[in-house]
């Protein structure tokens, strides 16, 4: 009995131990992003640059008729050289008007192509097949892909193609921000998307570990076919960003940048309610078991460790009348540490008007890395209208 008494008295001690060690772990490794941020120049394109690449722009799309109009008509006013451009969207057997409104488009400019893609109730890595279409007659030597819910600004292409043809760039990842409202989601949305560009473009730069988001990527046709494209992670239903730029980046080490550039920002449209965010979020997380960059995978496990006992901890001060003083503590540093980070990439991404909300979206944020996080792993999920699900393995 007396042992018992002893262990329950130690018990909180543990726990908040633990919560400090992790929480000073990761500290360490927001720090270091924050240094590694503050080390990546801004890319300024010469006046006198004379872009000679051709790009083939690839934009998966299905159900997308409200979305692709715009998306289109700001790659007519991109301020790059039509006879070195290619726009391949690929209708990924929309039920929608989509492709009648591509179609539109490509009446009026002939380098703007609509490509079919046909119903298979049976394929789960439906964005990897489109891009493999698009690749497949694409003329371009640079693939540059993008979303149809995306907007551009026009100097987008001409900035991409500099990087690509100074830098002997083989991978270019680029940033993204979404549009934001003035609503909770918004602008909870905004705030965690920012901070994974921030992690994006430190890591890339200092070749830490491989990040990326599909909706503003591009990398050679030679890269992606020295690599046998999507060979060894096809089966997945997801990973056609990431998962191939760690393969070419194993493949072509100092040919993988992060493009730290206002032009070359790509602006994307939030989800529109909760669920859909959740979905969205899940679907990211499913990649993480499958990938093969090892830092990669320690770092997204310190995070999800770091937040799972946060909520332990906070379950404990609710069950067992646990002081809740520490881990209010520990939760200041995380919030303060995270909050130094992200000030900078808010300032890039002109979203520093929302910094003083972020602390209230702690809880939050810890709630919804652990439930992702773990459908992530062993759920389904859905995406354009479908349901995916997860692979046992992945297929090496």
């Amino acid at each position: 009995m007396q042992s018992f008494c002893v262990a329950a008295y130690l018990a909180p001690m543990w726990i908040w131990v633990i919560i400090g060690t992790l929480t000073a772990l990761y500290a360490v490794l927001v720090m270091w992003y924050k240094w590694a941020w503050r080390q990546l120049p801004m890319y300024n394109v010469p006046n006198e640059f004379v872009p000679s690449a051709r790009i083939t722009v690839i934009i998966p799309a299905r159900n997308e008729a409200a979305n692709i109009g715009a998306c289109l008509q700001g790659l007519v006013e991109q301020k790059y050289p039509r006879e070195l451009l290619q726009v391949l969207v690929i209708n990924d057997a929309s039920e929608d008007a989509t492709a009648d409104i591509v179609q539109q488009f490509s009446n009026n400019y002939p380098y703007i192509q609509c490509l079919h893609l046909p119903a298979d109730a049976t394929m789960q890595s439906h964005k990897k097949r489109a891009v493999e279409r698009g690749i497949a007659a694409a003329t371009g030597e640079l693939i540059v892909c993008t979303d149809a819910d995306c907007t551009h600004s026009p100097l987008w292409l001409h900035t991409v193609a500099n990087c690509y043809q100074q830098q002997a760039a083989e991978f270019i990842a680029a940033p993204v921000v979404y549009e934001t409202e003035s609503t909770i989601l918004s602008v909870f949305q905004t705030l965690d998307f920012i901070t994974l560009q921030g992690i994006t473009g430190a890591s890339v730069s200092k070749k830490f570990h491989t990040m990326c988001n599909g909706a503003n990527i591009a990398y050679s046709k030679k890269a992606f076919e020295a690599v046998k494209g999507f060979e060894g992670i096809d089966a997945l239903p997801t990973g056609d960003d990431m998962l191939l730029m760690h393969k070419i980046f194993r493949r072509f080490p100092n040919g993988v940048v992060w493009l730290k550039s206002s032009d070359a920002i790509v602006s994307t449209q939030a989800c529109e309610s909760w669920p859909a965010f959740f979905q969205q979020r899940i679907r990211w997380a499913s990649k993480a078991a499958y990938y093969d960059d090892k830092r990669m995978f320690m770092v997204l496990l310190l995070v999800y460790l770091l937040n799972l006992v946060f909520l332990a901890g906070l379950l404990a001060v609710i069950l067992f009348n646990y002081p809740l003083w520490p881990l209010l503590c520990w939760l200041v540093v995380k919030t303060t540490v995270e909050m130094s980070f992200l000030f900078p990439v808010a300032h890039f991404f002109k979203r520093e008007s929302w910094m003083l909300v972020f602390p209230l979206f702690q809880p939050l944020h810890i709630v919804y890395t652990v439930v992702a996080g773990w459908l992530g792993r062993f759920g389904s999920y859905r995406w354009k209208g479908r349901t995916i699900q997860k692979p046992s393995a992945l297929v090496r």
